[in-house]
């Protein structure tokens, strides 16, 4: 695999720390200051989990959660978690407080839970580069031990596209051609060891394939490159839709676990025999480390009825994205597999940090 490295692999390069709680900007302040009384009587699993939690648990919550959201606001991440919060909020009786803090791929989040008190009063959307960030890179924080999962709420489709002129009308053709002409194939994804690049990046290690790959900021720039033919392949997350829907290019197979509803005549890379090849870019919520386990329970039991209710089912969908729920203990151990898998791929691409000697 050869690197063109005339694009920049992380976009929104900056830093910023976690301000203070400001007024009006709770979720919904029509729902945010429902007494707590009327919030339990809205939810059904709750009452339940406090009554089986610590004593520290039916105090909690005392104030405004704040959610980091580590994208910058009106994305579609964004509002859905805008929605998601003003679903839950009412179960937990308090206004839920969006802060975006976006910059370096959505890795900001980790540091700032880590310095944030492990009350449950300071959470963040925390998506699976965070983890890969500390693979690829020396960090001031662990995301395996700073962090604490709550729960996996969603994630988005990847795909593999090829200009509407292409001669490849299927994944096997684009990969039989790349095996017969070594080094040819100009590929481009959203960036050096995003998700785009390391789910195509293991098809085309399976088959010993030698390639050119083209680092892009985003999804525009790189979808328009591969409409006029600069490039013979992209990957890349739903974002691609509106070219797709224009003829513009082609989609040849996705990456998720079942066909996109969308795109329902597209194959999934599982269908064409990678049984392990999905890729969706999970993300999920989480608090500091420490945060006590009857608090973690509280969250995941609110977000989890929210997460489920059809205004927020209707807003993923809006976005092409599609609930991926795992509660608390199979997030956790969903993430270190995560982890271990790409620690090792990384290794094989020689992406993977090295230690401070």
């Amino acid at each position: 695999m050869t690197h063109i490295p005339s694009h920049s692999a992380f976009k929104n390069d900056t830093g910023e720390t976690l301000g203070l709680l400001q007024p009006g900007k709770a979720c919904d302040t029509r729902r945010g200051f429902l007494g707590l009384g009327a919030a339990l009587a809205l939810a059904t699993a709750l009452p339940r989990a406090r009554a089986q939690a610590g004593s520290a648990a039916h105090t909690w919550p005392t104030r405004p959660i704040q959610l980091i959201v580590p994208w910058p606001a009106g994305g579609a991440t964004d509002l859905t978690l805008r929605i998601l919060c003003e679903e839950a909020q009412p179960l937990l009786g308090q206004p839920i407080v969006v802060i975006n803090r976006p910059g370096a791929a959505g890795t900001l989040v980790a540091q700032l839970l880590k310095m944030a008190p492990p009350d449950g009063h300071t959470i963040g959307q925390v998506p699976i580069t965070v983890y890969r960030h500390a693979l690829m890179n020396h960090v001031p924080w662990n995301p395996l031990t700073d962090l604490s999962p709550i729960v996996q709420v969603s994630g988005v489709t990847f795909g593999v596209l090829v200009p509407e002129s292409s001669p490849w009308k299927s994944l096997n053709e684009l990969v039989a051609w790349a095996q017969k002409h070594p080094g040819e194939l100009i590929l481009g994804s959203t960036g050096i060891g995003t998700t785009a690049h390391l789910a195509m990046e293991e098809i085309l290690l399976q088959h010993k394939v030698r390639y050119v790959h083209v680092p892009y900021k985003g999804t525009a720039d790189q979808m328009l490159a591969v409409a006029a033919g600069q490039l013979m392949a992209g990957v890349n997350s739903t974002g691609f839709a509106p070219w797709v829907e224009r003829g513009q290019i082609r989609l040849l197979a996705t990456f998720g676990a079942r066909r996109s509803p969308r795109w329902p005549a597209v194959p999934t890379f599982r269908e064409l025999g990678y049984e392990h090849a999905v890729y969706t870019s999970p993300w999920g919520l989480a608090a500091p480390h420490g945060t006590p386990e009857a608090v973690v329970q509280l969250l995941h039991d609110a977000f989890r009825q929210a997460m489920f209710s059809d205004r927020h089912q209707q807003a993923l969908a809006r976005y092409d994205q599609q609930l991926d729920y795992l509660n608390t203990a199979d997030y956790r151990q969903a993430v270190q597999d995560t982890v271990e898998r790409e620690r090792r791929l990384l290794k094989r691409m020689n992406l993977l940090v090295q230690p401070i000697s």
